[in-house]
């Protein structure tokens, strides 16, 4: 839960740094995030979910 909603708060901040630069357009954008709705419904999104939840444990065992 924790990595899900660290990821949702620096994407959301990548959208907003990206939309107020004005290297996001409308269209696009709209058609990504209704994408990113529609594959969240299909039987892969607990391998994706999997994967990313594998690459911030990955991330996170990395000691500087």
């Amino acid at each position: 839960m924790a990595v899900s909603l660290s990821l949702v708060l620096l994407t959301g901040i990548i959208v907003v740094v990206l939309w107020r630069s004005g290297y996001l357009r409308l269209w696009p954008t709209l058609t990504v995030a209704l994408f990113g709705f529609s594959l969240a419904s299909t039987g892969i999104a607990p391998g994706i979910r999997d994967a990313i939840t594998s690459v911030a444990g990955w991330i996170s065992s990395i000691s500087f």
